[in-house]
């Protein structure tokens, strides 16, 4: 009777590791669609993608199967969500800077850190001296925007759009413990919101989603939790860097009262190189305007 259960054990394990291996060579593109109020200045779709969390994977030589598949979305705006290198002692960034480098060729991109570069940015001594100056140097000099706790605001269409990025302080990112944000905090690092436009926030970690809806973000993008790096279905993923079990925004679009976050399952993995039912993602999000019902 034991032999046989860990027998069926051993065999599951083995499923579950062969099934993880095969997920970590691939990606996935994850459309969603969003049409709120606020998008009635649009005249037409727009499509937003949305990456975060490559942590220097390639797909393919110099990432030529991402970049091919963010090429054939045809965006009108590429957003990054932080964590496209690893922030160690000896800090790796060129896949992200590589790829990230040919991305403002296809269209505007706006990028805001993940706790990766924030890392690298504010302990220099610990994580590579200049590294993150040179590396945020040569993507500026790329196109990229890179959002600090800064704005930027562009027109789509007749829609007036405010792109925000969003840095917490590390220690929000505290393993093994549940930290409080609130909107206040919010504002003390970006200021506040203007409700009169669209307010784009990159927000590298969704736990706080709603302190960013009360703050006054229409559409938050959000990456940092890998999906919950297991995904159980109708459940959602399992844990959080934090390792807080079963989180509410891990891998999925939610629309809460016209406001909406869209949390990527990243397109790598870092300390745990695990995955399943969760495979990497690029997101595409298409802004639909706004239709007022007219009963007759």
């Amino acid at each position: 009777m034991i032999k046989g259960i860990l027998a069926v054990l051993l065999g599951l394990a083995a499923v579950f590791l062969a099934e993880s291996k095969r997920e970590l060579g691939f990606f996935k593109i994850t459309r969603y669609s969003l049409s709120v109020p606020k998008l009635k200045a649009l005249d037409s779709e727009k499509k937003i993608l949305l990456l975060a969390d490559l942590h220097n994977k390639t797909y393919g030589d110099n990432n030529e199967r991402l970049l091919q598949a963010v090429k054939e979305e045809h965006p009108d705006l590429i957003l990054i969500a932080g964590d496209m290198l690893i922030g160690k002692e000896e800090p790796a960034y060129e896949n992200g800077l590589n790829f990230v480098s040919m991305l403002p060729s296809i269209c505007p991109v706006y990028y805001s850190l993940g706790n990766h570069e924030q890392r690298m940015k504010e302990m220099p001594q610990k994580y590579g001296g200049a590294a993150f100056r040179e590396y945020k140097a040569r993507l500026l000099g790329a196109g990229v925007h890179m959002l600090e706790n800064e704005k930027a605001e562009i027109m789509l269409d007749r829609l007036r759009v405010q792109i925000y990025g969003l840095e917490l302080p590390l220690y929000t990112y505290k393993k093994f413990k549940r930290h409080t944000v609130a909107p206040g905090d919010i504002q003390k690092c970006i200021g506040r919101a203007h409700r009169d436009k669209f307010q784009i926030l990159l927000a590298h970690n969704p736990v706080y989603f709603p302190a960013y809806r009360g703050w006054g973000a229409d559409l938050t993008v959000s990456g940092h939790l890998h999906g919950g790096i297991i995904r159980i279905p109708g459940l959602g993923g399992i844990i959080t860097p934090q390792a807080i079990l079963f989180p509410k925004y891990s891998g999925e679009m939610t629309v809460e009262d016209g406001q909406a976050i869209a949390v990527s399952r990243g397109l790598g993995t870092h300390t745990v190189n695990m995955r399943f039912c969760n495979y990497a993602e690029v997101v595409a999000i298409t802004l639909r305007p706004y239709k007022t019902l007219v009963h007759s």
